[in-house]
């Protein structure tokens, strides 16, 4: 080695050749550059998630968790499962052994999940999807002293944006909560009207939806018909009818229950620069550009501030 750069310092027109043909060689190779915000990796976990809303931790593990672990652990390809059993949600997470096919094993557990007769009958149908790793790039924070509905209204807007932005492909709001229409039923009101809070339920399932009609075959062509009674906003549920009574007269479920719409209770918030806060993030897909990326999102935001 001594010897070796000993020779090169004694002959520096190899040296200089040397150098010269590594940068172009660095120049050549810049455009084949991959530019990456973080490295990219694979998860290879799936995951499978039950909602059993009012549950305690115990019950949901007892309930959900432990029966979806046993349905699903003698597959094969799993390496590890794990569960997490919180109040109102049980996650059952699954490893996958390296050389097996995510979408194989994916399609395995959705049947064994599916399959499950044996859940409480509170619970809702499993969310299984295999974790990918997006690539974020760059985030937009919206900002002020106005109410919740405002930003998340403004941040939906801007999301929207963006989306439609040429070169930009997957945009996500974030720190937001969910919107909630929660209908709140006191036992007095049950009791003055005679009613239960299961006949409740029952009738706001019934006119809350729609409904195909089939169709009329005419000379001019097909008329499909369809029944539009799906409430979305909390004026439309406080409309619905619970009983009409023999004498014409109708009970709403205003009259009976408290409607309010608003957003679901989580523990999600943010704030920027001291004030209350919304997120959106943009993602990059495939080969796109992140700088590019993040270049048109700053130049978005430089526009939409005036």
């Amino acid at each position: 080695m001594n010897r070796m750069i000993a020779w090169y310092a004694e002959n520096s027109v190899v040296a200089n050749i040397m150098m010269i043909l590594i940068v172009v060689a660095g120049i050549l190779t810049i455009p084949t550059v991959t530019k990456e915000v973080f490295p990219e990796f694979s998860m290879d976990m799936i995951n499978i998630s039950v909602m059993y809303l009012g549950a305690a931790p115990e019950e949901v593990e007892d309930g959900v968790s432990v029966r979806i672990e046993e349905a699903v652990q003698d597959l094969e390809g799993i390496k590890r499962i794990t569960s997490v059993s919180s109040e109102g949600i049980g996650t059952v997470m699954v490893e996958i052994e390296d050389g097996t096919d995510p979408r194989e094993l994916l399609n395995d557990i959705k049947a064994r999940v599916d399959a499950i007769d044996t859940f409480p009958e509170e619970t809702e149908k499993a969310v299984i999807a295999e974790v990918v790793n997006r690539r974020q790039v760059i985030d937009v924070a919206i900002s002020g002293d106005v109410d919740e509905l405002s930003l998340k209204t403004i941040g939906e807007l801007v999301r929207d944006e963006l989306s439609a932005v040429n070169g930009i492909t997957q945009v996500e709001l974030v720190s937001s909560r969910p919107y909630e229409v929660s209908i709140e039923v006191s036992e007095n009101a049950l009791r003055r009207y005679n009613l239960t809070f299961d006949a409740v339920a029952m009738a706001v399932r019934r006119s809350s939806l729609d409904l195909p009609g089939g169709s009329i075959r005419t000379e001019g062509g097909e008329i499909l018909l369809r029944t539009k009674g799906q409430a979305y906003r909390g004026e439309e549920f406080e409309a619905l009818v619970l009983l009409t009574r023999p004498d014409g007269t109708r009970l709403l479920l205003g009259d009976v229950a408290t409607v309010v719409d608003g957003f679901a209770e989580t523990d999600q918030s943010a704030r920027f620069a001291g004030a209350p806060a919304v997120g959106v993030r943009v993602y990059r897909v495939g080969d796109q550009d992140p700088l590019e990326i993040a270049k048109k999102v700053k130049a978005y935001v430089k526009t939409k501030q005036q």
